[in-house]
This record gives C-alpha cells, structure tokens and sequence, in this order.
C-alpha cells in the first residue's frame, strides 16, 4: 500500500493531518470521510489503546487516508508492536537527542536498517503475502517529536539521523520547556524564531517539519511559514468547538427563551 503521506509531499503541498484521542472506531471512520491526507490515533495523551487503535484502523481502511500513531514514548515493544497492527507513520515524543532518533529509526526499521521484528499480523495484509517486509523501510513514515529546549539544541544533529522523513513540533510542550504557557498556536518571537530555524533545516535535508495546530487558521498560518504536515486540532477539540458554537448560536438567537 502506497503512502499518501509521501505521496503528498512528493506533489510540493503540505499534509492535512487529522487526530483521534477517542477509542472509537466509529469515530475513527466519520473523521477518516472529512478529506484529511491522514489520520493519527493517539497513544500518548488520548485515551486510545492497542486494540482501539487497530479498530481506528479497520474502520478508516475504506478511505483514502494513511493511518498513522503517536506512541506513547520511544521504546521498541510499542513502535514494532503498532507497525504491525498498521500504522503507515510514527509519530514519537520527547526525542532529545541524536542517539534517541537513532534508536526509533532502529526499533521501526527491519533489518539491515533497523532491528524490527518480523511479524506484520495485520500490516502484512495490506499487501499480497510476503510484499509488505519489501517496502515497509521505505513506506513508513518516521516523525520524531521536537519539543523540549534539549531537542533545540540538538537540532541539527538529530535532523542529521538517517532514517527519519522530518520532525513533528509539539508547540504546548516546547513553550513549556522554555517557561512559557502551554498553548498551540504559539506567537511568541523566541518560539517563532525556532520554528524557522527548524524549517530551514529541515528544507537543507530535504525533510518535511510538522506541527499540531488548534484549527485551520494555525494551520493555514503554519503551511504559509513551511509546514510540510499540520494537524487540526483533534476530534474532541473539534466537536467541542462546533457544540459550542451551536449552543451559543442558539441561546443568542432565540431571544432568551433558551
């Protein structure tokens, strides 16, 4: 199977990414209808599981979207254990140094790139019998996390990891370690500095930066700045906003009676 990530990418435009903290496969298939590139199902701070996963997955099989996972830390159990169960992309936190790059290429890489176990129970299915181990080192998509002071400092250093096809910027955590409020949509000069710098680079290697945006006004402002992959938010996030909006909407229309 194809990886409409990289696809994407390839055609000059930027990937509209989707997020899913619900372990829900019906969830997971409204999302995946929406016209995102692809969709994330997150292991670190949603509520999703091994096997909510792999039901966010069978749901959103139908539609023309790469499925993707945060892992919940760069550890090579989880990351062989998602791959299997069909993430096309791996997006893994709090990598801060060059040697922690290095070891999430290896635990997501078969041999002789990496040291992945062979055993794609459902991953192989995506392809006839034995096709999947052929493409997966050049299919799967690998997005470290940068988003700690420490992985600023490193910066060049761990874009310098073969292996990996960019970084993805947490912008709440990376304020965070730098003593500012966690926020997404950051507009901090220091932060906004940092975000060039990092698209730079990125540029220089020939990688694709992503970031995790609150809706479509960070996003668009992201992919204006050079944001190869921006995320919109996430489906709470989402549903939360427009709930609101109508609830809102409603009470103010109605002239008090609600």
């Amino acid at each position: 199977m194809a990886n409409k990530v990289k696809q994407v990418w390839a055609s000059g435009k930027a990937v509209v990414n989707a997020w899913l903290a619900i372990p829900s496969g019906f969830s997971a298939e409204v999302i995946a209808q929406c016209g995102f590139d692809s969709v994330t199902v997150d292991m670190q701070h949603g509520v999703q599981d091994y096997l909510s996963m792999v039901q966010c997955f069978q749901s959103m099989h139908a539609h023309p979207v790469t499925p993707m996972v945060r892992v919940p830390w760069n550890e090579p159990g989880i990351i062989g254990k998602v791959l299997d169960g069909g993430a096309y992309g791996v997006i893994c936190p709090m990598v801060n140094t060059p040697q922690e790059a290095k070891n999430l290429v290896s635990y997501a890489k078969y041999p002789p790139k990496g040291v992945r176990s062979n055993g794609p129970i459902r991953a192989g299915m995506y392809g006839s019998a034995g096709t999947y181990q052929q493409t997966a080192n050049d299919e799967i998509v690998l997005l470290p996390m940068m988003e700690t002071k420490t992985a600023v400092e490193n910066m060049e250093a761990i874009l310098d990891v073969e292996g990996i096809d960019g970084v993805y910027i947490g912008p709440s955590d990376l304020g965070f370690s730098y003593g500012l409020v966690p926020k997404l949509d950051r507009d901090e000069p220091e932060i906004l500095k940092i975000y060039e710098k990092i698209i730079k680079e990125c540029g220089k290697r020939g990688l694709n930066p992503g970031i995790h945006c609150s809706g479509a006004d960070g996003a668009v402002r992201a992919i204006n700045m050079g944001f190869k992959l921006v995320t919109l938010s996430n489906e709470v996030g989402l549903m939360q906003t427009y709930a609101k909006m109508q609830v809102n909407a409603t009470r103010e229309k109605s002239g008090g009676k609600a």
